[in-house]
């Protein structure tokens, strides 16, 4: 349910603020943030990445990043972009490094043996989609339009918590697709609900779901209320577009052109999809989102 820009990137993000472990989080969204602090480098290890525009060199999963410090943290983080490893600031774990890290391994790291490596490695991408779907499903809570299934959200927001606590035999062998497909059928009615309620939407062709926009000009488009669900936006240019209430679940927007573009209100948007598009002083990011530090001034 990610876009396509976070599912190659296999660094950190940016070290929070918090030193607190998943289980002792101060709320919910603590622990769907990831937290370097209390996560022995994960991303940087387990999962593969091939040479690209996204970063500079191939590594395949299981061994670790060469940027990768003894502390686990990136050596290399302030220069990321500047070092050719721009798709590892397009990354989130949504804070399952800290769980699995700290709750499935309880604090074993996996430098202590290989047998711990190996489950440690298999267990993290499952816990990572798991943890992707709750921030999804804890952000379909806040949208009062679609009040009427927010006790089947919550109903299936326990069951997600419940997997992710899983032995890490279990979430090796755990079918997350299946789950996925749950989730993604209860997010897509939850969407319905919340763009029919967004001003200037209605009785407009507005799904764009899956549409190829890849190098669109979009420029100033009206996409109140679209569905641009897994739409692909790369390089599109959405100077000045009017995106309200729309839903960007898993859209891609590498390099997509937002200056100017008014993001009110635009759910199931993740930090990693804005980091990946180009931005200025005038878009305005969902409020629950951080304005990216690269963005033009």
């Amino acid at each position: 349910m990610s876009g396509r820009a976070d599912t190659q990137a296999a660094s950190r993000t940016e070290p929070q603020a918090t030193s607190q472990t998943t289980s002792q989080a101060a709320s919910p969204a603590d622990a769907l943030r990831g937290d370097c602090a209390n996560c022995f480098g994960l991303c940087c290890v387990a999962l593969p990445f091939a040479a690209s525009a996204d970063f500079a060199v191939d590594k395949p999963a299981g061994t670790p990043c060469a940027n990768l410090a003894t502390d686990f943290r990136c050596g290399i983080h302030e220069r990321l972009r500047d070092r050719g490893f721009s798709g590892c600031t397009v990354y989130d774990c949504f804070g399952a490094g800290q769980k699995v890290s700290q709750v499935t391994f309880g604090g074993r790291d996996w430098r202590q043996d290989p047998d711990t490596a190996r489950r440690m490695f298999a267990a993290f991408p499952a816990v990572r989609h798991l943890h992707e779907l709750l921030a999804y499903l804890t952000e379909a809570l806040t949208l009062e339009p679609a009040r009427s299934l927010h006790g089947e959200v919550r109903r299936v927001l326990g069951e997600t918590e419940r997997l992710t606590l899983l032995s890490p035999e279990e979430l090796a062998e755990l079918d997350v697709a299946a789950h996925r497909a749950v989730v993604g059928d209860l997010l897509s009615r939850t969407s319905e609900l919340a763009r029919s309620g967004v001003p200037g939407a209605r009785g407009r062709k507005k799904n764009r779901r899956g549409a190829d926009l890849m190098g669109a000009r979009l420029t100033g488009a009206d996409l109140r209320g679209a569905s641009l669900r897994g739409a692909c936006l790369i390089a599109a240019d959405l100077s000045g577009a009017d995106l309200r209430g729309a839903d960007l679940l898993g859209a891609d927007l590498r390099d997509a052109r937002l200056a100017g573009a008014d993001l009110t209100g635009a759910f199931f948007v993740t930090q990693p999809q804005l980091n990946a598009a180009k931005g200025d002083a005038r878009t305005v990011p969902p409020a629950r989102l951080t304005r990216p530090a690269h963005w033009a001034s």
